[in-house]
């Protein structure tokens, strides 16, 4: 048993390798993007009301698309001319440059806030392929901007845009002399970060509410390791398991009516699920090895989960209506913390081949696998609500960093916070 339990805490060690964090800013590093990527202009938006705008809205709508790294905009010192709207464009003289589309825009305030009108100008089509309207209160011009470029690449690529998402991360800094612990809520670019709840003990595994109106994470301020969910409006929090030994992994259910989740309650770390409205545990697995850190497939109908039944660390699914389990991954000698790709197609997974970690993934229907990373720490992978991409945990040097990297591994990304490390990202779903 004891061999049991130190090789459960390597697993928790393969997921918690960062430490030391200061509460900073993250800041985008676009490290790769597409080879062939759309040259596209934001020109800046025009503004009616009086002052100055708080926020670059056209510059945010701008980076957002660069750092899809599926577009190239014009630099503002590049551009020929500052269309306000699609009449005012001049094809001429985007071609010139090169440019494929030409986003114009006009900004009105309202008594609640600012009204947004963006057009989408097809270049060498020579027409206008919409006229858009975003609205948002005085404090969301950053909300507003994301919102818009969400619109923009979901036109021009077919995929629904994630700009307008946030990510929840762990945060470990030195305060007089002690280790102190934070939950960090911030935008999906890392801007507009604030703190969700501070710990003088661990907090590790975060996960939202399919709702994104909660979070669920494991919190060892009672002394030993215990699962919380928490309102991230209200503050308003529950604490889920209070047992002896290990309580860990917290995930929902597709549906947020259950949670899968880690315990060791009956002697050997196994997989439950727990119904949030009847408060009733139901043991999943029976095993003598180490089941743990499970993840909902998006269906609802089996969950995948980590097990060194085979002799080392694989990925294994598990069918809820009869029990039966089936091991997925068969390449290198270590594969955990599994996560499903939205459409239920592709499994990633922390994957080590040669002693080195990176993130890889698996097409599940083929069981091919691909490595999508190339540094040797890289852990806590979390896929966009659009599965286009993914962010992680990694190093550099010996910094903790967050970086994003697409599931074709076309386009990378890192976000370093200016001070300190960060760890364990939780991308959010869709907010409507």
């Amino acid at each position: 048993m004891m061999k049991k339990f130190q090789l459960f805490l390597s697993f928790l060690a393969a997921n918690c390798l960062f430490a030391t964090v200061a509460h900073a800013q993250l800041v985008v590093e676009i490290t790769r993007g597409s080879q062939d990527p759309t040259p596209i202009a934001v020109a800046p938006f025009n503004w009616s009301g009086s002052g100055v705008l708080s926020e670059d809205v056209s510059g945010i709508v701008s980076a957002d698309l660069r750092r899809s790294g599926l577009f190239a905009p014009v630099p503002k010192e590049d551009m020929l001319s500052f269309p306000k709207n699609p009449e005012e464009v001049v094809f001429r003289d985007w071609r010139i440059l090169g440019t494929e589309y030409v986003v114009t825009g006009r900004i009105e305030p309202q008594a609640a806030g600012y009204l947004l009108t963006f057009d989408l100008v097809n270049i060498f089509g020579q027409n206008k392929m919409f006229t858009k309207q975003v609205s948002g209160g005085a404090q969301q011009l950053r909300d507003i901007a994301h919102r818009a470029a969400d619109e923009i690449f979901e036109a021009i690529t077919g995929i629904r845009g994630a700009f307008s998402t946030q990510m929840i991360y762990v945060l470990e800094q030195t305060r007089g002399g002690s280790p102190s612990y934070a939950l960090m809520q911030a935008d999906i670019d890392g801007a507009r970060a604030k703190e969700i709840r501070r710990f003088s003990a661990p907090v590790m595994s975060p996960m939202w509410s399919p709702n994104g109106q909660e979070v669920a994470y494991v919190s060892f301020e009672t002394g030993r390791p215990a699962i919380f969910r928490e309102n991230l409006r209200t503050g308003a929090r529950q604490q889920l398991t209070n047992f002896k030994g290990i309580n860990s992994s917290p995930t929902w259910s597709p549906d947020g009516t259950k949670m899968a989740m880690v315990l060791s309650k009956d002697g050997n770390p196994e997989i439950y699920v727990l119904d949030l409205r009847s408060g009733k545990f139901t043991r999943m697995t029976r095993h003598f090895s180490i089941d743990t850190e499970p993840n909902w497939m998006p269906d609802g109908k089996s969950l995948v989960f980590t097990s060194d039944r085979g002799g080392k660390p694989q990925i294994y699914q598990l069918t809820l209506a009869t029990g039966q389990v089936d091991r997925l991954t068969f390449d290198g000698d270590y594969n955990a913390r599994p996560r499903v790709s939205p459409d239920g197609k592709t499994l990633v997974t922390v994957h080590r081949s040669r002693g080195v970690f990176t993130i890889a993934t698996m097409d599940i229907n083929t069981g091919r696998m691909r490595v999508l990373t190339e540094t040797t720490l890289d852990e806590s992978p979390s896929i966009a609500p659009n599965g286009a991409m993914l962010m992680y945990a990694t190093k550099r040097g010996s910094k903790g960093i967050l970086a994003a990297v697409s599931l074709d591994a076309g386009v990378k990304y890192s976000l370093p916070s200016q001070r300190g490390d960060v760890r364990e990202p939780a991308w959010s779903p869709y907010f409507d």
